[in-house]
């Protein structure tokens, strides 16, 4: 396989702009990969623009993400590598469910269908949306007070406000409500096919510090592919929050993810 062809799709989460993944395309490229970062549908490409337009996004869900991500990778001359975050975690690994990637790094992913540990620092970082039902059709803000506790709790106040200010935009509040009711639901958007091709391995990350999507949620996780033949690993960072793809340490997370590649053979 000719590295410097393999495409690389990274996949944001919410409340992150697309672009917040530029300098990991610009490291995978000097890595020999080709990589993209595109918006979920409805996110405009511009940040500021993005945050005065939030009802360009509401009300999308896991169904429209993943569809809107498989036509991409349908224009590609092979399957592709997918790296997400968060939500776009759990995007990368329905998307190799689905066969349509070579591999897959799950980052501080999402809960899929199937996992059960909800805790309570989750319920505090989801509060903004669920709050108010109505916010399942509605993008919903962070403030920079929540994004510090959902993110940025393992950073100083002052690195946490910068990344508020650089990156954060409004994100929609459909895929939450989904997961939340994912193992209540016979065919839950958030079910992930699990026992997928044997030449599709799975990488997922943890953040030891993390609020959002705390360890023991990747560690479930990892058990729903208990009866894969695919290779899929873990590997924790035990002193980095949701912020692990954004903040100062991002490079070790993205280092990480290649010699994981590179030791697939990919």
């Amino acid at each position: 396989m000719t590295t410097s062809k393999l495409p690389v799709i990274f996949i944001h989460g919410l409340w992150l702009h697309p672009d917040s993944w530029q300098p990991w395309v610009a490291k995978f490229a000097e890595g020999g990969y080709s990589g993209i970062a595109p918006g979920w549908p409805g996110m405009p490409a511009d940040i500021a623009a993005a945050r005065a337009n939030p009802e360009s996004i509401a009300d999308h869900g896991i169904e429209d993400v993943d569809n809107h991500y498989s036509k991409i990778i349908a224009e590609l001359p092979v399957k592709p590598i997918l790296i997400g975050h968060s939500f776009g975690g759990l995007i990368a690994q329905k998307l190799l469910g689905e066969g349509k990637a070579a591999a897959a790094v799950a980052i501080d992913a999402a809960q899929i269908k199937g996992v059960l540990p909800l805790p309570l620092s989750s319920l505090h970082a989801t509060l903004p949306v669920f709050r108010n039902p109505a916010n399942k059709h509605r993008a919903v803000s962070l403030s920079q007070e929540q994004f510090r506790y959902a993110f940025g709790n393992a950073l100083s106040e002052e690195e946490s406000a910068e990344l508020y200010r650089r990156w954060v935009v409004p994100a929609p509040g459909r895929p939450l409500f989904e997961a939340a009711t994912a193992n209540f639901l016979p065919h839950s958007p958030a079910a992930v096919n699990t026992d997928r091709d044997a030449d599709a391995p799975l990488l997922l990350i943890a953040g030891g510090q993390d609020h959002t999507v705390p360890e023991v949620i990747t560690t479930a996780t990892l058990k729903q592919y208990r009866h894969s033949q695919a290779p899929t690993d873990i590997l924790t960072f035990p002193d980095r929050g949701h912020s692990l793809t954004i903040d100062s340490g991002w490079v070790e997370v993205a280092d990480a993810a290649l010699s994981w590649l590179a030791a697939q053979g990919l």
